[in-house]
């Protein structure tokens, strides 16, 4: 095991390099940078969107009507002003230490921006990774069990016309419905907690966060719950089918000693070899238009504003630390198949 995690860690280092090397070089070439960014608003432009190229290589049009040497000022102050290269083996030793610098756009920390959009992002992924899990694993189990029945059939129906509608469409509906629309005015429609939060108790709280979330919650689960109930329910059936099953009820086992006894330890591995990193996913996913429908100011909207502002430390930085997560979370994923199955050995996973 210890040969296996060295080599997958090593493996690591290139596919991080070759992740951020890719990123660097196509921000080499997207227009609007943050120079240009400046340049256009000292010149009265505005934003980004209305200063034209003038060519490749070139500064923008809007750069025009001023002198040299303040144009190389505003490269030196946001480090343009050395070659690529010395500037991304730079960047590459400030991350080996999770320096991520500072924020073009909101002039703070990328890690302190990103921690204060967390609580957000955690609380949207987790609630609908428990959900997810505390819904499927049970109602495939179920459906597995009474394959062709009319009970599987209405749930499958349910399940699959959930997932054909995009989450952002049924977050909508919930706010017509709900949150006060055009029928009930039942749910909140802003942020995680109410603005006098902090003057509740402990348990008003408590469900003044529970309460803010079921609407954003509902809209980012309801999509996800078809792949995982029909992926435990076939894996229930594939196992039920087999000839084991048939032997154990032909010994006289009852049905329930034959499922959670045989059935259950074998059915279960893949659903529960996902789980390390769909459980490390729930902290840092963010949900651009789930987040902007109800207010919430989490790591999608982040995202999403650092693209359009051309904030490289944040691109840049978040890449690199959630590339971290996802192959550490791929590891994981191959460690738990070893831990729920024994049979699988290190030897066989290359």
């Amino acid at each position: 095991m210890a040969a296996y995690i060295l080599r997958r860690i090593l493996l690591m280092i290139p596919t991080l390099f070759g992740v951020m090397l890719v990123t660097f070089v196509v921000t080499q070439f997207v227009p609007g940078g943050p120079v240009e960014r400046m340049l256009a608003q000292i010149e009265g432009h505005g934003g980004v969107g209305e200063v034209r190229a003038s060519g490749a290589g070139d500064l923008y049009q809007g750069a025009q009507g001023l002198d040299e040497e303040r144009i190389q000022q505003l490269r030196a102050l946001y480090g343009f002003d050395r070659p690529p290269a010395e500037r991304f083996i730079t960047m590459m030793k400030n991350y080996l230490v999770f320096d991520f610098g500072q924020s073009y756009y909101h002039h703070t920390s990328v890690v302190g921006l990103v921690i204060s959009k967390l609580p957000v992002s955690i609380s949207l992924g987790l609630w609908t990774f428990v959900i997810v899990y505390g819904v499927c694993v049970p109602l495939g189990i179920k459906k597995a069990m009474n394959d062709g029945s009319r009970f599987d059939v209405v749930s499958s129906t349910i399940i699959l016309i959930g997932y054909a509608i995009p989450g952002f469409v049924l977050a909508i509906v919930l706010i017509v419905l709900f949150g006060g629309g055009s029928f009930w005015n039942i749910f909140p429609l802003r942020g995680i907690v109410s603005d006098h939060w902090h003057e509740l108790g402990t348990i008003a709280r408590v469900l003044d966060y529970l309460w803010h979330m079921v609407l954003p919650v509902t809209a980012s689960a309801v999509g996800s719950l078809a792949v995982m109930t029909l992926l435990t329910k076939n894996s229930f059936l594939e196992e039920i089918r087999k000839q084991y099953v048939l032997t154990a009820r032909a010994k006289g086992l009852s049905e329930k000693r034959v499922l959670y006894r045989h059935v259950f330890r074998n059915a279960i591995i893949p659903i529960i070899t996902g789980f390390p990193g769909s459980f490390i996913a729930a902290f840092f996913t963010g949900s651009l238009l789930i987040e902007t429908i109800f207010s919430l100011d989490g790591m999608g909207l982040l995202a999403y504003e650092s693209i359009m502002n051309r904030d490289y430390p944040v691109v840049l930085g978040t890449l690199y630390f959630f590339t971290i997560i996802g192959l550490i979370s791929r590891l994981l994923t191959d460690i738990s198949y070893v831990v729920v199955d024994p049979r699988i050995t290190f030897e066989s996973v290359k």
